[in-house]
């Protein structure tokens, strides 16, 4: 027996084809929850539940993982981050930014990689709108941010 059967904590894959993986002891999982497959800690999302089953849409290459490997349930479903700096990126389907991956590691999307989304560091100009005491409501705009010269 793997020593991950034990472990209450996460799930344990049963099977691998291609982007599927199913794992069991999922039942504390919700339909369109992130979850890392593997240690290699891919990234997935749930698609279906049946019991303690779930299956997983993996969206990077499954190829060298297999059944008896954890799941590691994030209890978050799969979003983006909106903010400034992302009409001026380049991302691939899951929101990492291309050009910081390849700086940090070239042409290849290593498994698992994990960047910021968005530049924390970069300091953007606001422009207020609204007043100090002002009484917002939905859909009141607040400021403007200048991402981009066009």
């Amino acid at each position: 027996m793997n020593k991950t059967e034990n472990n209450p904590n996460h799930g344990i894959i049963t099977k691998v084809s291609g982007p599927l993986v199913v794992a069991k002891n999922m039942k504390n999982v919700k339909m369109y929850d992130v979850v890392l497959v593997s240690d290699k800690r891919l990234f997935g999302e749930v698609i279906e539940l049946r019991g303690d089953l779930a299956s997983i849409q993996v969206y990077e290459e499954t190829a060298g993982i297999g059944p008896g490997e954890p799941v590691y349930d994030t209890h978050q479903p799969l979003s983006v981050e909106l903010g400034p700096g992302l009409i001026e990126g380049i991302f691939d389907g899951i929101q990492r930014p291309l050009n910081v991956i390849y700086e940090a590691a070239g042409d290849r999307i290593p498994l698992g990689i994990d960047v910021p989304k968005l530049n924390r560091e970069k300091q953007w100009n606001f422009e207020p709108e609204g007043k100090t005491g002002m009484h917002v409501q939905a859909g009141d705009i607040l400021g403007f941010v200048q991402e981009t010269t066009v």
